[in-house]
């Protein structure tokens, strides 16, 4: 027994080392793992990164599209509640077809009864260039008063804006009740706007209802 106590240990052997010798990492080891580690959290960051930005991409879509139906919305319930008096030159419908950078961009005057204002209201949508977009303006003025307001911009960054009414079964872009003498039956209005890159058009019809029979 003092034979073994008194041996000495040859140097570099497990036991001169504290048994450390299968349970430690080399640098270079280490320089691997946080190579690779680096790695893998660089691909997560891409994936997390590129989700993200498709989610905004979506968000930012559907909010526009959200946004066109809603002015749709409420052009067609205005038109829907569109009056007309022949021989009254307070009331009127008038369609003009126009076109801005060869895009359509039709202008729209009518009287209507609207929840912005008590009463008659006289209600003008036109389309307008900014900033090398085509931008949809409204105006809400008493068509009793010659006195002009100034446009709202409701909608941005259109493709197209399109009214339609239809006569004798087809559709046309310009109408006045000063030579019709009357209000179309149906009303088409169309939206166009650019998402990721393609042409989306909504459209929807107004059927005028004030001062005809249902």
């Amino acid at each position: 027994m003092s034979l073994f106590l008194n041996k000495k240990i040859p140097p570099n052997t497990p036991l001169q080392m504290g048994w450390r010798g299968g349970g430690g990492f080399t640098l270079i080891e280490v320089l691997i793992a946080v190579a690779i580690l680096s790695i893998v959290l660089a691909a997560i960051y891409s994936t997390f990164f590129l989700s993200q930005r498709a989610i905004e991409g979506m968000d930012e879509s559907m909010g526009k599209l959200q946004e066109s139906r809603r002015a749709l919305d409420i052009l067609k319930r205005e038109l829907d509640s569109a009056k007309f008096v022949s021989g009254d030159g307070n009331t009127f419908f008038r369609m003009l077809d126009r076109d801005v950078f060869g895009k359509q961009a039709s202008q729209l005057v009518f009287t209507t009864f609207s929840i912005l204002r008590p009463g008659l209201s006289r209600i003008v949508y036109s389309i307008e260039e900014k900033d090398g977009k085509l931008n949809l303006y409204k105006k809400v003025e008493s068509p009793y008063s010659a006195e002009e307001t100034e446009g709202v911009d409701i909608f941005e960054d259109l493709e197209d804006f399109t009214v339609e009414a239809k006569y004798k079964d087809k559709w046309v872009k310009t109408w006045d009740t000063d030579i019709s003498k009357s209000m179309p039956d149906e009303i088409r209005i169309s939206l166009s706007i650019m998402i990721k890159g393609k042409k989306v058009t909504l459209s929807d019809i107004s059927r005028p209802r004030v001062g005809r029979s249902v």
